[in-house]
């Protein structure tokens, strides 16, 4: 049966495990390298060509934030008042 971990057991391992994952991630780039040799860290963070859109889908639509509703003057809330007891006393009247 396993025994419990203290601390620095688990630091122990984690770093074991980050040094493993370093050394896969290094063994990636070094045939990246040799599938584009002409490829280099500076100039594919210059020159990166952008990612072909898919065209199938279309491009979502950026998201704005509204505004402040501008305040309605006194004749407007009066007509909406007027429209909305009008609504709810047809509304009421089908009810009953």
């Amino acid at each position: 049966m396993p025994k419990e971990l203290n601390s620095s057991d688990f630091n122990k391992y984690a770093r074991i495990g980050a040094a493993v994952k370093l050394a896969e991630l290094e063994q990636e780039i070094a045939a990246l390298r040799r599938a584009f040799p002409g490829l280099t860290s500076s100039a594919a963070t210059a020159k990166a060509p952008a990612a072909p859109a898919a065209k199938s889908v279309p491009a979502a639509k950026p998201t704005r934030r509204r505004g402040r509703k501008r305040p309605m003057s006194p004749a407007e809330r009066k007509a909406v008042s007027e429209r909305m007891k009008k609504y709810w006393a047809e509304r009421n009247k089908t009810k009953s």
